[in-house]
């Protein structure tokens, strides 16, 4: 490994997030290292507030707080969808156009929309993910990952969750909302990102 990575061996994790489904899936992602995950929602940590302007540094933020907060390692997601014809809306506000409580139905005919008045026909988009891995003594890596593919409309499949109903993958002619959990958790943004971050912390 290089001088700035750090492996993560067997032991606990905190899953820095209050999302349950993204919970599941970094869960399976990390099972197979020995390594037992726990949310922050169920340790009852506070989720801070995410003012980073990108992907990367909501990570960062929620990463560092929830291992300052446990003392223990700490991975934190921050992901979302980036529409192209909608200048990478609505980014890292994915969860936001929600609302509270989250209703990403609302939100995706809220992107349909959007399209619409737009008058394109580059229904193209983006799932983008940044993990990062931080400690208590305040080291940290950031990993990036991303899978390619267009929307569709209306919604598809209630597996997965937000707007992996409307998303399909380059390739594919379902889309994430249809798609088996185990091939969509092999090709998605956070499983690229996953790989990255188990190349420089999980392996050698």
């Amino acid at each position: 490994m290089g001088k700035n990575t750090r492996k993560l061996g067997p032991g606990r994790l905190i899953i820095a997030s209050h999302n349950d489904g993204k919970v599941r899936e970094i869960n399976a992602l990390v099972e197979p290292f020995l390594i037992e995950a726990v949310s922050a929602k169920k340790l009852g940590l506070i989720d801070p507030e995410e003012t980073g302007l990108t992907f990367a540094e909501n990570a960062i933020l929620k990463a560092e707080a929830a291992a300052t907060a446990s003392n223990l390692p700490a991975l934190a997601d921050d992901s979302g969808l980036a529409v192209t014809a909608l200048s990478g809306a609505p980014g890292i506000y994915s969860a936001r156009w929600a609302g509270e409580p989250r209703d990403f139905t609302f939100a995706m005919e809220k992107v349909e929309k959007a399209l619409k008045e737009s008058g394109t026909e580059d229904y193209s988009a983006r799932f983008i993910c940044a993990l990062c891995l931080a400690w208590p003594d305040g080291h940290k890596q950031v990993f990036e990952g991303e899978v390619c593919g267009r929307l569709v409309f209306p919604p598809r499949g209630n597996n997965g969750f937000g707007y992996d109903p409307i998303f399909m993958a380059d390739g594919y002619d379902i889309t994430f909302g249809e798609m088996d959990p185990d091939e969509k958790h092999s090709i998605s943004h956070r499983a690229d990102a996953f790989r990255k971050l188990t190349i420089g912390c999980l392996n050698g």
